[in-house]
């Protein structure tokens, strides 16, 4: 029988299935569920920044200028007082997650800041997490802020995250830097022991009749699983960190081109959310038979098979590949 293991953050995983942050990890039932179906890690849902500094009068400020005067715009902010489940409550949740399972437990923060941000760090680390996912969510909307300073505050926050802990950290990344390879491997360099890769950023939208902003949550399907295969294949064997690919893992098949990219884990969601949890028993199941009807004894050996790893000019490449594709289209023009 093919060795479905790997390893990541320094954890060793029975297969590279790892149900990634979302609201099912909310309930206790079905993280546990989630490990009898064939999970070998889970990332909990995030505790966000906001959720720390909610009592923060500063924070109410920020959130609450300028509504009265454009109240069109208060649909960009949450009701935070429905919104906010507390810090304390997540350290909490960790730790009946941790006594219920056996798989290892990934706590997740989300936010750009450090200060009590940090305390929180290593509130769940003590907490008992096996590991912490950064979720570095900043979309830079000021003219003035340039490339360089947000950069430089996402490295600024994994150096002090890194200062503090003792378990490893991750970070997940949007896909909007202009180098992002460098960033990639200036945050492992920082001290990052994987890179996430991609946040799925959700677009507001706007409802014309009663001019107020939509919210809505579009689940990811496989076609969006390529522009983290793209990354992972470039970034393999070239920085220093482990590798997941999150964002339109959906199949068996998914997980098997993560894998050949480069990527130590396939996270999933949107799956689960759609198809169910045990969803993942079907995952896993056509795993083991796509890999021994292809002869891999190991999912260590498939791993990076794919990536540009071995080509000395990637960017030619993939200059080559993009004029290629553009000349091989035949529009059906009638």
């Amino acid at each position: 029988m093919a060795d479905l293991s790997t390893t990541y953050l320094g954890l060793k995983l029975r297969n590279p299935l790892v149900p990634s942050a979302s609201p099912l990890m909310r309930k206790v039932d079905n993280i546990k569920r989630m490990e009898e179906a064939g999970a070998a890690a889970v990332v909990l849902h995030s505790l966000f920044e906001e959720e720390i500094r909610h009592a923060s009068q500063q924070l109410d400020y920020y959130l609450m200028y300028g509504v009265d005067s454009f109240v069109e715009t208060a649909g960009y902010f949450p009701d935070l007082e429905k919104y906010n489940r507390g810090p304390e409550g997540y350290l909490e949740h960790i730790r009946k997650v941790k006594a219920a399972v056996s798989i290892p437990v990934i706590g997740s923060l989300n936010g750009v800041s450090t200060g009590t941000w940090i305390d929180y760090a290593k509130q769940i680390q003590d907490a008992g997490a096996d590991a912490l996912e950064l979720n570095m969510y900043y979309l830079a909307v000021d003219p003035v802020q340039n490339s360089a300073d947000v950069e430089q505050m996402y490295l600024d926050l994994m150096r002090e995250v890194k200062a503090h802990l003792r378990i490893p950290v991750a970070v997940k990344l949007g896909y909007y830097f202009t180098a992002c390879a460098n960033v990639a491997q200036r945050l492992a360099q920082a001290g990052a022991d994987g890179l996430v890769l991609f946040n799925r950023f959700y677009q507001p939208d706007f409802d014309l009749d009663s001019l107020e902003v939509l919210s809505n949550l579009d689940l990811s399907n496989s076609y969006e699983v390529r522009l983290r295969l793209r990354w992972i294949a470039l970034l393999y064997g070239r920085v220093k960190a482990d590798l997941a690919v999150t964002g339109g893992v959906h199949t068996a098949e998914d997980v098997v081109k993560a894998m050949m990219a480069g990527a130590n884990v396939a996270m999933t969601t949107s799956a689960l959310l759609e198809r169910g949890i045990d969803h993942l028993q079907t995952m896993l199941a056509d795993l083991g038979r796509w890999v021994e009807e292809h002869e891999y004894e190991s999912i260590q050996q498939m791993r990076g098979s794919m990536s540009q790893k071995s080509v000395a000019q990637p960017a030619a490449l993939e200059r080559a590949n993009y004029i290629r594709v553009l000349q091989s289209y035949e529009p059906r023009v009638s």
